[in-house]
């Protein structure tokens, strides 16, 4: 993918999906084009209420049982991945060879930061190298509390 534009690999998604779409049995539809579109512009993962509220702003409302819906779709072939970022709140981004990064979540306020880190790939790579092992995909999700929340803490704890 080296030497594509960052259009081209978004559309290359865009396409996968359609393509896997297609091949599963699904037709074509309002919600599933306008989400495959929001999906392929995204840079890191949104929860539903992002999506429904991004989709309104923009005049594309839908339904949140259909976002529900597509993204569930698209989860079972793997063209979306859930993370789990606590206190019953799930996040969703296209899975995308072009674009892998990992994620630290926030336990307090639930602020997602995506940061990419070479040497954990490599730690990753040499782990499932050593044990025979072939890691097809994996996401790295650091819970723990961002400075804001930390700062907000210790001022607190400074006035009491």
């Amino acid at each position: 993918m080296e030497g594509m534009t960052a259009t081209e690999r978004r559309s290359s998604w865009r396409d996968r999906a359609e393509e896997r779409l297609t091949a599963a049995g699904y037709r074509r539809g309002g919600a599933r084009t306008v989400l495959l579109d929001l999906l392929d512009a995204q840079r890191c993962a949104r929860t539903v209420l992002e999506i429904e509220d991004e989709l309104r702003a923009s005049d594309r409302a839908v339904g949140r049982a259909s976002i529900y819906r597509v993204l569930d779709e698209l989860e079972q072939l793997h063209l979306v991945q859930r993370i789990e970022v606590g206190q019953g709140i799930a996040r969703y981004e296209r899975i995308a060879p072009d674009h892998h990064h990992h994620h630290l979540v926030c336990q307090n306020c639930g602020v997602m930061v995506p940061f990419t880190d070479d040497a954990l790939e490599d730690a990753i790579h040499r782990l499932s190298t050593g044990a025979g092992f072939e890691v097809t995909s994996h996401d790295v999700v650091l819970y723990g509390r961002c400075a804001d929340c930390r700062a907000a803490a210790d001022a607190e704890a400074g006035s009491t």
